[in-house]
């Protein structure tokens, strides 16, 4: 999982829609636990500003 923190405008909507509880919002930045990611792009569909990004998926 990628973030693009020049993009992402920290809604925090990716952080309720993640079923592994891999996001999570620090200090006005979001933050993926790469150990808990599962890589489903459900954040990534849910992003308002295309700021996540599933490595190996376009």
């Amino acid at each position: 999982m990628r973030i693009n923190p020049s993009i992402c405008c920290v809604c925090g909507g990716c952080v309720g829609v993640c079923p592994a509880n891999a996001l999570t919002l620090h200090d006005n930045f979001l933050v993926c636990d790469q150990k808990k990611c599962v890589e489903c792009g459900l954040c990534v569909s849910f992003c308002p500003v295309g700021a996540l990004k599933v490595e190996g998926k376009k």
